[in-house]
């Protein structure tokens, strides 16, 4: 089965580091407005899901969410996350540290969309 989410070196990086300072975490894909479309990281428990997100997958085993609706525009793309120099406007944790995760997509290939990794819904 292929992912439908990985991480760059460097965000596995950041990961690990905030890992370090805030113990386990979890991303959310921001959907726009005053965030951008950025993915965000959170604590456990400080971002509450609904039941109209779905998880993408696990990055640094990090659950990555994205809202349903935001989803059937991305379902055919995967991701990468990556981190970059440089402060986002959000409330994600990496950004006091002068980083930022951003997203790299590309669609999927023939092959690989034919046998993707299940979706998880929070009702799982």
């Amino acid at each position: 089965m292929y992912k439908r989410i990985n991480c760059t070196p460097q965000a596995a990086m950041l990961i690990a580091e905030l890992k370090e300072r805030y113990g386990e975490l979890m991303f959310h894909q921001s959907g726009g407005c005053c965030d951008g479309s950025q993915p965000m990281c959170f604590e456990i428990g400080d971002f509450k899901l609904g039941y109209s997100d779905v998880c993408l997958g696990m990055i640094e085993d990090c659950e990555f969410w994205m809202s349903k609706d935001q989803f059937e525009y991305w379902k055919h793309t995967h991701l990468t996350l990556n981190a970059v120099e440089g402060r986002g406007a959000s409330f994600s944790l990496e950004i006091p540290l002068g980083k930022r995760f951003i997203i790299e997509s590309r669609l999927f290939t023939e092959v690989e969309a034919k046998d993707l990794e299940p979706l998880k819904y929070l009702e799982d």
